[in-house]
């Protein structure tokens, strides 16, 4: 059996953190209006005229992937320096987001950040769904390898510096936040670490992205965790790592299963006995 299992829980992590993202965007003001809370010295997108703004709220109220992908289209054809245009493509991630494609998930988000290089959202995302996806047949493996590292390691630069909460996002949402966004960068790290055969590293990486968000355990960081103990030969640290793959599997039946096998596997090296009920 493949020893890889995709992220069945990043659409669950991505509903959480493009909730946030939907909330800012549809706050955007008017020209002359209020403004939301910004980082310092951080410029405040706004629209240059009435009908501007007018167009782009009409634009933001549109649902579905497609639909969402075309207005944004739409509206960058018809304002082309509208500084607006970053919150469609961002809302267009969010529609294909709850419909699960990732490839149009991975495409808006790089329209985001051609727009906003350092969008934490765009960047997490585009990481995210690269390592999961990636494989070993893929022509342009280098380069995906390169552009998640380099998207993963930029979003933890930004996440506490770029991000711009709205005025009705509580302090401890704000925290759940950058937490799950936090998790998901170190996790991408991790992952694509682990498929190519840097196993310390994939360690690291994604013991960062289980002390990062302690309150949300994820199973399938815990799973790759045990992978990349185990080709260490850390069998005893691999065993902890997929008894918490175990535990917080019971969702997702695949991954159960390969978290099953592995703690089977682990049990024989260690000869210990059976994990307790």
């Amino acid at each position: 059996m493949n020893q890889w299992i995709k992220n069945s829980q990043l659409f669950a992590l991505l509903g959480i953190v493009l909730c946030f993202s939907t909330v800012l965007a549809a706050q955007q003001p008017a020209a002359g209006s209020g403004k939301p809370a910004q980082p310092a010295g951080k410029h405040v997108p706004q629209a240059k005229t009435k009908a501007e703004f007018a167009d782009y709220n009409a634009a933001y109220a549109v649902a579905g992937g497609a639909a969402s992908e075309k207005a944004a289209e739409d509206f960058a054809a018809k304002y082309p320096d509208s500084e607006l245009k970053s919150f469609l493509y961002s809302k267009a991630m969010h529609e294909y987001q709850t419909e699960n494609n990732k490839t149009k998930i991975q495409a808006m988000g790089e329209k985001v950040l051609q727009l906003d290089p350092d969008n934490p959202i765009a960047l997490v995302l585009t990481a995210t769904v690269m390592a999961d996806t990636l494989a070993d047949t893929d022509t342009d493996r280098a380069a995906k390898v390169a552009t998640i590292k380099k998207n993963g390691e930029h979003a933890l630069q930004t996440i506490n510096s770029d991000f711009a909460p709205g005025a009705n996002i509580s302090p401890e949402q704000l925290t759940t936040y950058k937490k799950t966004l936090q998790s998901m960068a170190y996790s991408a790290l991790g992952i694509v670490a682990l498929k190519s055969g840097d196993d310390a590293g994939a360690e690291k990486e994604l013991k960062a992205a289980s002390d990062a968000n302690p309150g949300q355990p994820d199973p399938y960081v815990w799973y790759h965790l045990a992978l990349a103990q185990d080709h260490q030969k850390k069998y005893a640290e691999a065993m902890v790592s997929v008894n918490q793959a175990v535990q917080y599997a019971a969702s997702d039946p695949d991954l159960a299963t390969l978290a099953q096998g592995e703690l089977a596997r682990l049990r024989t090296l260690n000869q210990v006995a059976p994990a307790p009920k």
